[in-house]
């Protein structure tokens, strides 16, 4: 059976990347009736983020990746669920203790006592003479008596792996093919740290391993270390995984994806309003694609048409664009009624409706939104059309001055005043019927008529419904409006 993993580090926000490997190992095994599980890598205690790991599992929920194994959160308790725990690798210390012996009883590891500045001088040397800077070996071949004494004396150590010299280290990646790299270019990597705890690079085949992963389906800057990986299984004489190491999400300028650039957590699009079904639609193919030429999928038909070989080697291109019209797209095909729940959040911090608002009126929040949905990008959006609306403020350009320089543009706004007084109430329906008899009166009609007014009533030469924006304003603020146009030119 397919068993696959995501296994984060709790280091703080979620990264786009992350999110999109997460995704990848959902379809897969999603694809292939597999298990997905998640691990937490939490060995780094130095760069471990209170709450991040909370923060993790409700980005995965709100998106729709949910794991069959591993932990997860119930009434705010951290649980797990599946028969190979513990998931928490901070949690598994014994087991690493247990297969660390056996690695340097075999002798396939080493403990090493050289100092942190040693190890400096040592790379700086090696740098000096453009020499790829790697441990050498210097505590490879200690005693069993020089090594127990000196542990007795709490020396601070490390334990290494003794990597073989001149040997090929080989193996199949599903997207780059046969890779085959001599040992001579590899480190002897650190496999348990000072503090006790394992590097990620000996954790990971442990785990992996024990929790029978079949697949790893990781981010490309794991390539190099993959040797290392490799090696570990033929020293313990487990059967290697099948590799799949995915192509980096770029920046614009063809750079990895840097918080630098701008927003690359998974909680920031959430937060702006990006759908989470959309976001994941759009990562989704950053680094894949399906056959044909659709472009707009549910997660089960992402599952559906998932196929690891059409995995590309290249880099792919964030666009903000892009992700902003597939947005759009899910946006529109919503109903009224969920858009207004998801865009309340939204419209409330503004403080142009209220509580209230919402309690006494909601066919009124309702226009507001069914107004303005085909502007909207992201649900945030819906914010700076309200304030452009509601907000009668600001200067008008060369354009609309020379819009409102007409014959006819004072009497419109007159007529228009009085009119619009005269009704109990405005509705779209009452308003077209005004602009009607102002048309038939006075022979005024279209661009004369509706642009003068548009930018009288908005302060804007091209917006949404004239009609549906004066309903929301409401009959005193339009009548006003009208009113200033002698204020305005």
């Amino acid at each position: 059976m397919v068993r696959v993993r995501f296994a984060p580090s709790p280091t703080g926000y979620v990264h786009i990347g992350s999110l999109r490997t997460a995704l990848y190992n959902y379809l897969f095994a999603k694809k292939n009736e597999g298990v997905y599980l998640l691990r937490i890598e939490d060995t780094d205690r130095t760069r471990f983020v209170e709450g991040s790991f909370e923060n993790l599992i409700k980005c995965l929920e709100e998106t729709g990746i949910i794991h069959d194994e591993g932990p997860t959160i119930v009434d705010g308790k951290i649980i797990e669920k599946g028969s190979f725990g513990p998931y928490v690798q901070s949690a598994r210390l014994d087991i690493y203790n247990k297969y660390i012996a056996q690695l340097i009883e075999e002798k396939h590891a080493y403990h090493c006592f050289c100092s942190r500045e040693r190890l400096e001088e040592l790379r700086e040397d090696q740098r000096s003479r453009n020499e790829t800077p790697k441990y050498d070996g210097r505590c490879r071949n200690l005693s069993a008596e020089e090594v127990n004494q000196r542990i007795k004396n709490g020396e601070e150590h490390v334990v290494r792996l003794r990597m073989p010299e001149n040997t090929s280290l080989s193996f199949y990646d599903e997207v780059r093919g046969n890779i085959d790299i001599n040992s001579d270019e590899v480190d002897d990597q650190v496999l348990i740290k000072s503090d006790g705890f394992p590097t990620y690079h000996f954790a990971v085949v442990v785990d992996d391993h024990l929790m029978g992963i079949t697949h790893i389906i990781r981010g490309e800057e794991w390539l190099p270390s993959t040797p290392k990986h490799i090696l570990l299984y033929e020293a313990f004489g487990w059967e290697k995984p099948n590799y799949v190491h995915l192509p980096n999400i770029l920046n614009a300028d063809k750079k990895k994806l840097s918080k630098r650039q701008g927003d690359v957590a998974v909680e920031d699009f959430l937060r702006k309003g990006y759908l989470p079904q959309a976001l994941i639609n759009y990562i989704a193919l950053l680094g894949w694609s399906p056959e044909g030429n659709e472009e707009i999928f549910s997660l089960e038909e992402l599952a559906e048409h998932f196929d690891i070989k059409r995995v590309n080697k290249s880099g792919a291109v964030f666009d903000v664009d892009k992700l902003n019209w597939m947005n759009a797209e899910y946006i529109r095909k919503m109903g009224i009624d969920e858009l207004t729940e998801l865009c309340l959040p939204y419209m409330l911090e503004t403080g142009y409706i209220t509580e209230d608002t919402v309690k006494n009126n909601l066919d009124y929040v309702k226009m507001i939104v069914s107004t303005f949905t085909e502007k909207l990008h992201k649900l945030s959006d819906i914010q700076g059309e309200m304030k452009s609306i509601f907000e009668y403020d600001g200067e008008l350009d060369d354009e609309m001055k020379e819009i409102l320089s007409g014959e006819t543009v004072a009497l419109l706004a007159e007529t228009a005043a009085v009119k619009v007084d005269a009704e109990e109430n405005i509705t779209p329906e009452t308003l077209k019927r005004i602009f009607k008899e102002i048309q038939k009166e006075h022979g005024i009609k279209g661009k004369n008529l509706f642009m003068p007014a548009r930018v009288i009533v908005t302060k804007q030469v091209h917006g949404s419904d004239l009609m549906m924006i004066m309903s929301i304003l409401g009959k005193e603020e339009v009548v006003r409006r009208f009113k200033s146009f002698n204020t305005l030119v």
